[in-house]
C-alpha cells in the first residue's frame, strides 16, 4: 500500500510539473495610493497558484520602468522566497504607470511523444501540435529549449503616464496599445507581439482574469478569450469583466540547434480593470 501511494504521489507531481509551465507577476493590487508599498510575486505554475520558488540564477533581467520611461535594472538578489513563490518589495516614489518585467535564461525539458503532445494541447500550442500530426512526427519525443518574459503594468496615483507601452527588449513581448488604467469593463485592449522586435503574424493569444474557471470537455483548461494576431502582429481583447486580467503568448517554433527539436518563449502581461 505504501509503495502504491509513493508511486502516485510521484505520478501527480509529475503530471502537475508537466502543467505548470506559465509564469505571472501578480500583486494585490495593481492600483495603489502614492507613499505605498508595493510586494510583487512571481507564479510559476498558474495564474491562480504557485508551484514552486524561481532561484535568482535564472533570472537574467529585473527591471522597472517608471513614469518617465527610465528603466532601472534590479539586482536579482533583492527578490525573497516566499511558500511557493518568489516575492519583489518595491517603493514606488513617483507618482504614475509603472511597468515591471522579468526575462529567463533557457533551459531544456525533454519528454516522451505523449507527454509533449499532451503539454502542447494543455497549453494551447495547438500549430505545433497540428503541424506534428502532418508531418508525421506525432509520435516522437521532444526537446525544447524554453524561456520566459513576463510583465506587469502598475498605476501609484492617479496620474496616467506613457510607460504602458515600454518595450525591455525581450526575446517575446507583449507591448501594450492602451493604458489599462485608463480604461474600464466593456472598453478593449489593444497589445502587439514581438519577437525579436518583430512582429509575430498569427499567433495564438490567450487572455483571461481572475475568477473565470471552464474546461473542455477532455479537461484541459480554457480560458476567456482566445485571439490571433494579424498580420502586424496586433490584437485585441474585449475587457468583459472588472479585476485582474493576463494576456498569455506561447511561441513555439522547430529548432535547428543540434539536439534540439523545438524552441519556445513564453511571455504574460499581468494588470487589473477597475
Amino acid at each position: 500500500m505504501k509503495k502504491f501511494l509513493v508511486l502516485w504521489s510521484v505520478l501527480v507531481l509529475t503530471s502537475s510539473n508537466l502543467i505548470a509551465h506559465d509564469m505571472f507577476l501578480k500583486l494585490r493590487s495593481y492600483i495603489v495610493e502614492p507613499n505605498t508599498k508595493v510586494t510583487v510575486a512571481l507564479y510559476n505554475g498558474t495564474f491562480d497558484k504557485s508551484e514552486n520558488i524561481i532561484t535568482r540564477d535564472r533570472m537574467i533581467d529585473v527591471s522597472v520602468v517608471g513614469p518617465t520611461n527610465q528603466r532601472n535594472q534590479l539586482n536579482k538578489n533583492q527578490w525573497r522566497d516566499g511558500w511557493y513563490e518568489s516575492l519583489l518589495d518595491l517603493d514606488l516614489k513617483s507618482s504614475g504607470t509603472h511597468v515591471i518585467g522579468v526575462s529567463t535564461e533557457t533551459r531544456i525539458i525533454e519528454l516522451s511523444a505523449e507527454d509533449f503532445n499532451g503539454y502542447l494541447k494543455h497549453d494551447g500550442i495547438l500549430d505545433v501540435l497540428e503541424a506534428r500530426k502532418k508531418s508525421g512526427e506525432i509520435n516522437q519525443p521532444a526537446r525544447e529549449l524554453y524561456s520566459k518574459h513576463v510583465k506587469t503594468v502598475i498605476q501609484r496615483g492617479s496620474k496616467r503616464t506613457e510607460s504602458f507601452n515600454t518595450n525591455l527588449g525581450y526575446p517575446i513581448e507583449i507591448i501594450l496599445s492602451h493604458n489599462p488604467y485608463k480604461l474600464k469593463k466593456g472598453d478593449e485592449l489593444g497589445f502587439q507581439v514581438l519577437r525579436d522586435s518583430k512582429p509575430v503574424t498569427n499567433q495564438l493569444v490567450y487572455a483571461s482574469y481572475s475568477g473565470f474557471h471552464e474546461h473542455a470537455d477532455e479537461g484541459t483548461h480554457v480560458e476567456a478569450v482566445t485571439i490571433r494576431t494579424n498580420s502586424k502582429g496586433f490584437g485585441k481583447i474585449k475587457l468583459s469583466e472588472n479585476g485582474e486580467w493576463y494576456l498569455r503568448v506561447i511561441q513555439m517554433v522547430k529548432s535547428d540547434k543540434e539536439g534540439i527539436d523545438y524552441e519556445s518563449n513564453w511571455a504574460t502581461f499581468t494588470f487589473q480593470i477597475q
